[in-house]
């Protein structure tokens, strides 16, 4: 029966609920949004330096309240009312479609809830390397890459290929995509470090099972910081493009690489139509994992944060598709015995799970 399908929809929603109030009750919030309102609220607020950062807060804390406040109420409300009517009836359809749609509503606020950090919002830059292994590991960091698009499909964020070196045979060397939408990176930053693949080699004439490595790396994008740049420090490497990125691929140098030799960064884009245009996203990349570094430097400095090491074998999730098959994450122990679904860009789970373990 559909009422007690409701039902139990509404029971398996009662965890978010409760993560959703132990949130909010340890976050300050509440006490954030009172302050605000009482700046805001004042005569001669207008004439204050910082009343458009002010008003920035005081309208997104306020919006965060107001949809928990609608979203904890109507969940509260909705066991009862959903015993009012009886099944099949206009006001039981009505009400079935608005339960359905409150669910997903609770579990987007969660994420939303979760991802307090100030460069969550941003766009960001996601790079896939293969680890040791030649094909094996390119053809599955080729997988990963497909992992990624179809979850941001999914979850309706705008990626661009900017970087596709293909493998010898199969897979790819690197690839590095630069994804734009609502929490782009809070969303992603789950997926930074090495992805471990088991499964039946496609390239293995003695269908032996193998183990191939790959590394995720994201890097927030930044819009006014700068980072002063010696043109000495930089080597700037032209090549001609290859793989994804449409017809106008492999007919000029186009394609653009840049060494930044102080900090042996680099970072190299051929998306673009033309050379210039591939150099100045190139130049935004870099600017951005300088920034990137310099922030980490400084929480290592204050001893905040351990050095960042990415190693093989310390895998962050693994992937078995043979002998049997399941994804798990060695972080929060989250599991699913559908890879497939997974490797389609089902990855809400795991990114749940994981905001919710570490945030």
């Amino acid at each position: 029966m559909l009422a007690d399908e409701l039902r139990e929809l509404l029971k398996d929603t009662a965890p978010d609920v409760e993560t959703i109030q132990e949130y909010w009750k340890n976050s300050g919030l509440e006490a954030r949004f009172a302050t605000l309102e009482q700046r805001v609220t004042q005569p001669d607020f207008w004439q204050a330096k910082d009343q458009i950062e002010v008003s920035r807060q005081h309208q997104r804390v306020g919006e965060l309240r107001t949809q928990y406040q609608r979203l904890m109420s109507t969940y509260d409300e909705s066991g009862e009312v959903l015993e009012l009517f009886a099944e099949g009836s206009d006001e039981f359809t009505q009400l079935s479609a608005e339960i359905k749609q409150l669910c997903r509503d609770i579990k987007k606020f969660k994420i939303a809830l979760l991802l307090a950090d100030e460069q969550d919002g941003a766009n960001c830059y996601l790079s896939i390397n293969p680890g040791a292994g030649g094909t094996e590991s390119q053809d599955w960091a080729e997988m990963l890459l497909r992992m990624f698009l179809r979850f941001c499909e999914r979850e309706k964020l705008a990626a661009s290929i900017l970087d596709y070196q293909g493998g010898d045979e199969a897979g790819i060397k690197s690839a590095t995509i630069f994804v734009k939408g609502a929490n782009a990176y809070g969303l992603l930053k789950s997926e930074i470090g090495i992805h471990r693949l088991v499964r039946i080699s496609p390239y293995d004439s003695s269908k032996r099972r193998h183990t191939s490595f790959a590394a995720v790396s994201l890097t927030p994008e930044v819009a006014d910081v700068k980072v002063e740049i010696d043109p000495e420090d930089l080597r700037i490497d032209t090549y001609r493009a290859g793989g994804a990125g449409g017809q106008h691929v492999n007919k000029t140098d186009s394609a653009v690489r840049i060494t930044h030799t102080p900090s042996g960064i680099v970072v190299q884009c051929q998306n673009e139509r033309s050379q210039l245009q591939n150099k100045q996203t190139a130049l935004k990349m870099l600017m951005a994992k300088l920034v990137e570094k310099q922030e980490e430097e400084k929480l290592v400095a204050a001893s905040k944060v351990e050095k960042k090491k990415i190693e093989w074998g310390s895998q962050i999730r693994s992937y078995v598709l043979h002998p049997y098959k399941m994804v798990k994450d060695h972080r929060t122990n989250f599991e699913s015995p559908q890879p497939d679904l997974v490797l389609d860009g089902e990855l809400m789970g795991f990114i749940e799970s994981y905001l919710t373990t570490f945030v």
